[in-house]
């Protein structure tokens, strides 16, 4: 298995708009599709769901990590107002067990808007010195509350260390975007 070339986090993909270059590359498998290669091309239907499993060089079981998805070009790569935007966000989470932990934002796949080209999708793992209190609300599954975010500032604010590891995508436009979206709740 090729894993992506965590060495070429800022020169191909400029990847620090979210956070520093991680120590290593992290593995993520959806159903039937694994990434491979930073800055992998994604369709959104491949993406819809949850990946199923994570793993990463350095993985400790009993440790405790924070995951995040977040999508850098929100709502444009030209004009990223929302840059940072959460697709999924889970705290607590016990080695690479994703069904532990604390789901702060609940997963929603890649939906870049049509006419905004290329999206870049990072997946950065952290990890914390104990358990985390968060004392932001929960998101819930909608499209508020989620842009803006800065994993930086929240790695600080935590004290965690990392990214240990992460990898990235990248996803445009196309007809699944629509499909998914509709099934998202547009109220608060």
């Amino acid at each position: 298995m090729n894993l992506a070339k965590i060495a070429d986090w800022d020169t191909v993909m400029q990847l620090s708009d979210a956070d520093v270059q991680p120590e290593t590359a992290m593995k993520v498998k959806y159903n039937g599709l694994e990434i491979t290669t930073l800055g992998q091309t994604l369709k959104a239907g491949e993406i819809k769901n949850r990946p199923f499993t994570i793993n990463w060089k350095g993985m400790k079981m009993n440790k405790f990590y924070t995951l995040l998805l977040v999508d850098l070009d929100a709502p444009s790569r030209a004009a990223p107002s929302q840059r940072e935007w959460r697709h999924f966000m889970l705290y607590n989470m016990k080695g690479n067990v994703m069904d532990s932990g604390i789901v702060q934002a609940p997963y929603i796949g890649s939906l870049p808007p049509a006419g905004s080209g290329f999206h870049r999708y990072v997946w950065p793992v952290y990890e914390q010195n104990g358990r985390l209190t968060v004392t932001e609300r929960p998101l819930q599954l909608s499209f508020f509350g989620r842009g803006g975010f800065q994993s930086a500032k929240f790695r600080i604010q935590h004290n965690m260390k990392g990214p240990v590891a992460g990898t990235a995508y990248r996803c445009q436009w196309d007809s699944d975007v629509d499909k998914i979206g509709s099934q998202i709740p547009m109220q608060r």
